[in-house]
Parts: structure tokens; sequence; C-alpha cells
């Protein structure tokens, strides 16, 4: 994490309150303990906040661990006003990333039931400002973050279609994009899918469409030689109840919005012992 973005996220919680100014300089202990089972992310980050505080810790956890109700995830030491200072910062980072691996990892897990080369990928549907960090939770939670930004690849969506065509899209797209970025195209047709990969696109993302359909389109794909070496990739409306539905299709990846926009935050707690 960079310093500006520590201070960033500080200045935005206290502002220019001066901790040290109503609550004693004085040295204390607290520890900061989970409330629920889960997956553990965001304690590399919180120590860089308890570092920038000159506060003093340690843990026996790493990111990526199983945690369970009433674990001691973190003991701290130090100036009581600097430890409050940062208290809510750090338990809205473990908090928030934790969520997101915990439910990440449960989808993983699900897939795995019946298949184990699908991958359980995110979206942009992130919190303005903490992309980086979710999708740093999606992967310690087991899954894939997808592209990170526009710059990370081309994706053809509904409303570019709607404007330029399918093919003119995917042609502009070719003569313009770098050979390093992959160009996917989304659709919700399997007409769709057949022409975008007649002409020769990376990825297809079957949007919106029930397994069933995915699974058909899948298999039109291969029996007319257009499956090798295209990723497939199903998207829209799923869920922990249907994952595995999806997972049997046949595709490469299948991506959840609902891993970061609604993933619901862990519990922790921070409290001071002496």
């Amino acid at each position: 994490m960079l310093l500006k973005e520590i201070e960033s996220f500080l200045e935005e919680d206290i502002g220019q309150e001066d901790y040290e100014e109503i609550v004693p300089y004085t040295s204390c202990k607290a520890e900061i303990t989970v409330k629920e089972d889960g997956v553990l992310a965001g304690l590399d980050e919180v120590k860089q906040i308890f570092d920038y505080f000159s506060v003093q810790y340690s843990t026996e956890f790493e990111d990526g661990d199983r945690i369970k109700s009433g674990d001691t995830i973190l003991t701290v030491s130090g100036a009581g006003a600097k430890i409050l200072k940062a208290e809510r910062l750090v338990l809205n980072f473990l908090g928030r990333m934790s969520g997101v691996a915990t439910v990440t990892n449960a989808l993983v897990n699900e897939v795995r039931e019946v298949s184990e080369h699908v991958r359980v990928a995110g979206t942009r549907k992130t919190t303005p400002g903490f992309r980086k960090y979710e999708k740093k939770a999606i992967t310690i939670g087991g899954g894939d973050p997808h592209r990170f930004g526009l710059y990370e690849a081309v994706i053809i969506k509904d409303n570019h279609i709607k404007l330029m065509g399918l093919e003119h899209a995917i042609k502009k797209a070719k003569e313009k994009v770098s050979f390093t970025r992959k160009i996917e195209v989304e659709v919700e047709s399997i007409e769709e899918a057949l022409r975008a990969a007649e002409l020769k696109v990376d990825i297809i993302m079957l949007d919106n469409m029930t397994a069933s359909e995915v699974q058909g389109c899948v298999r039109l794909l291969t029996e007319r030689g257009l499956r090798d070496g295209l990723i497939l990739e199903a998207s829209g409306g799923i869920n922990r109840e249907n994952i595995k539905s999806f997972a049997s299709t046949g595709v490469d990846i299948v991506s959840v919005g609902l891993i970061t926009h609604s993933a619901r935050s862990l519990g922790f707690s921070l409290n001071v012992v002496e």
C-alpha cells in the first residue's frame, strides 16, 4: 500500500482531528478478534497501517488462512491514541477484504465439486477507490480477479455492439489494440457467439444465458471446430445456488459480480486488554 493511500484513507476517517489531545498517550495493549468464521484477508494492509503509526503487532495468521469466531487475529501494543486512530481503518480493511475472500472461497469450493479447471472470477463492480484491495481479496479467496480496468483487456459489450455492430466493433478492436491485449466479446445469443468465434476473438462471454443455453452453445462451438483456443466465460445471474450448473457446462470461467457488489463484511473488533 502506498504511503499516500494510507494518508488518504486516514484523512477520510479522522480529518484534522488530533486524538493525542483527547486520548491519553498511555501505552496499552489491544487485541483484534474475529466474530465469525471465514477466510482472512487484509492482514498485510493492516500491518502497514500499524507500521505507519509505529504500533507494534504480533500475529500467528497469514492472509488466506481459515479463521474461526473468537480467534485473536492480531495483538498490538503502543500509544493508546495511535491505536485508536488506526482502529476503524484497520477493522474496515479486515472486514471488507475478508468478506470478499470468504464469499469467493465459498463459490470456488462449490465449483471444485464439479470441475477442477473452471475459474471463479470477479468483475469491475467494485467499490470506487477500493478496487485493488477487493481484487486482491478475490485472489486470496482462490478466485481470479478478472481485468482490473479497461486498460487490461478489450471487452466489446452489448452497448458497443448496438453502436457499432458486432463485426465492425471486432474489426476496429483488432486494428487499434496491441497484440498483447486480449479481445473479449459479450454475447447474449448462440448466433452471436458463433459469429464472434468465426471472427477469431480471444474470449467470448456468454451473458445472461441459462446454464442449459450455455451448455448448448459450448456444444455447438465444439461441433463446428471453433472451441479450440477460445476462452469461454459465463456471466450474469450466477450465485451460490446455481454456480455448479454453470461450471458443468464446459466453460472456462464463471464471473460473479456479487463477489464484490454484495459481499457482506466479516465482523472484527478491537479491544484494549491492558
